[in-house]
C-alpha cells in the first residue's frame, strides 16, 4: 500500500465499544504526535471507522485478509484496527500482527494489560503507525506475549475490557432479592445472636463462602463456562483463558455488589435498631463494632439470597453484564458452532 506523499492517511479500524471508544479518543491528538514523531514535515490524517471487522473469527490471518479488503476500498495509507478480543498465533498470545508490505496492523488491546489502557494504547498505534511508515524491513511481522507475566497481562487485559463493573446494575433482580434478604436478616434477633457470637475468622469464612456460591451460580446458571469443542492443547490452553477471564470478572462485580450490600446493610442496621432491644438478646450493647459485624455477615446472608435471585435473571442479560460485546459474540458463534 503506498504512502501518500506528504500526507499519511491514517486508518484506525476498530471493534465497537471499547476499541472504538479509545479509537475516538486518540485521534484527537494522534495526528499532532505522530507529526512531532516522524519529522521531515509529515503529516498524517486520522479516521476512526467503527466496524465489527472480527464477526464470526478470532483467526489473525483472516482478520488479516479483511483488513486488507475493507482497506484496498478506500484512500488509506495505513490501516491499523484495533480489538478487545484475545488473539493467539501458533500457540501464542498475539499482541500486534503486522504486514509492512500493505501497510496494515492488527492489535489485541488485552496484550496491553487493563491498567493505563488509552496511554499504552496510544503509544502502541503511534509505534505501528511510524513503522509502518518507514522504510520496509519484512512483510509480515507478529509481537506475541510469553511467560506468566504475559499471560496475567493479557488475562487483566481481557478483564478490563470485559468491565465487570457492568455486572452491578445487570443484576437487578438479583440485587433485589439480596437487598431483600438483607433488610430482613437486619431486623431479626436470631441474626443478631449469630453474628454477635462469629469470630473475625469465620466472618471472613461467611463471605468468602457466600461469595463464591454467588460467583459459581452466576458461572453455572447462565452456562458461562467454556467448553472448546476442540482437543488441541492450544484450545485448551484458549478455554483455561477463557474461564479465567470469566472467574475475575464475575467475581469482581460480586465483590462491588457485597461491599454495597455491606454498605447499605450498615445504613439500615443505623437506622432501624433499638440499643436496648439488641442488648436484651445478645447481652452485648450496641456499639460500632456490633454495627460493623452486624452488616457483614447480613451482606453473606443477603449475597446467598441474591445468588437464589439470580435465577430470575436470563442468560443473556447475565451474559450481556458479563462481557463485552464482541466477546458476547464470540462466546455466542462457539456456542451455536458446538450445538451444531
Amino acid at each position: 500500500m503506498p504512502v501518500s506523499p506528504g500526507v499519511t492517511v491514517v486508518a484506525l479500524l476498530a471493534d465497537p465499544d471499547a476499541p472504538t471508544e479509545i479509537a475516538r479518543h486518540m485521534a484527537k491528538t494522534l495526528p499532532d504526535r505522530l507529526a512531532d514523531k516522524s519529522g521531515q514535515g509529515r503529516r498524517f490524517d486520522v479516521e476512526v471507522v467503527s466496524e465489527p471487522f472480527t464477526s464470526g473469527t478470532e483467526d489473525p490471518p483472516t482478520l488479516m485478509r479483511r483488513i486488507m479488503d475493507r482497506g484496498s476500498a478506500e484512500n488509506w495509507d495505513i490501516v491499523v484496527a484495533l480489538t478487545d478480543l484475545p488473539l493467539h498465533s501458533h500457540g501464542r498470545k498475539l499482541a500486534v500482527n503486522l504486514n509492512h508490505e500493505h501497510g496494515l496492523a492488527l492489535l489485541s488491546l488485552p496484550s496491553l494489560g487493563g491498567l493505563r489502557l488509552q496511554t499504552r494504547a496510544r503509544r502502541a498505534v503511534e509505534e505501528t503507525v511510524l513503522g509502518l511508515a518507514g522504510p520496509q524491513t519484512t512483510d509480515d511481522v507478529r509481537y506475541v506475549v510469553s511467560g506468566p507475566r504475559g499471560y496475567l497481562r493479557v488475562l487483566v487485559g481481557m478483564v478490563r475490557a470485559n468491565r465487570p463493573w457492568r455486572l452491578v446494575p445487570g443484576l437487578s433482580k438479583a440485587l433485589a432479592a439480596a437487598l431483600a434478604t438483607g433488610a430482613v436478616a437486619t431486623v431479626n434477633s436470631t441474626v443478631w445472636s449469630l453474628a454477635a457470637s462469629l469470630s473475625t475468622p469465620r466472618l471472613v469464612i461467611s463471605m468468602v463462602g457466600s461469595v463464591a456460591i454467588m460467583i459459581g451460580w452466576l458461572i453455572v446458571d447462565a452456562e458461562l463456562w467454556h467448553r472448546s469443542p476442540e482437543s488441541s492443547p492450544e484450545a485448551r490452553q484458549k478455554a483455561r483463558l477463557y474461564n479465567a477471564s470469566t472467574v475475575v470478572t464475575v467475581g469482581i462485580g460480586v465483590l462491588v455488589c457485597y461491599v454495597g450490600l455491606m454498605v447499605i446493610n450498615l445504613v439500615w442496621a443505623l437506622f432501624i435498631l433499638n440499643d436496648q432491644l439488641f442488648a436484651s438478646v445478645t447481652q452485648n450493647p450496641l456499639h460500632a463494632e456490633e454495627y460493623w459485624t452486624l452488616a457483614w455477615f447480613v451482606a453473606s446472608v443477603a449475597t446467598v439470597g441474591g445468588a437464589l435471585g439470580s435465577g430470575l435473571e436470563s442468560d443473556e442479560a447475565i451474559r450481556a453484564a458479563a462481557y463485552s460485546k464482541r466477546e458476547q459474540e464470540r462466546r455466542n458463534v462457539l456456542h451455536d458452532n458446538h450445538g451444531d
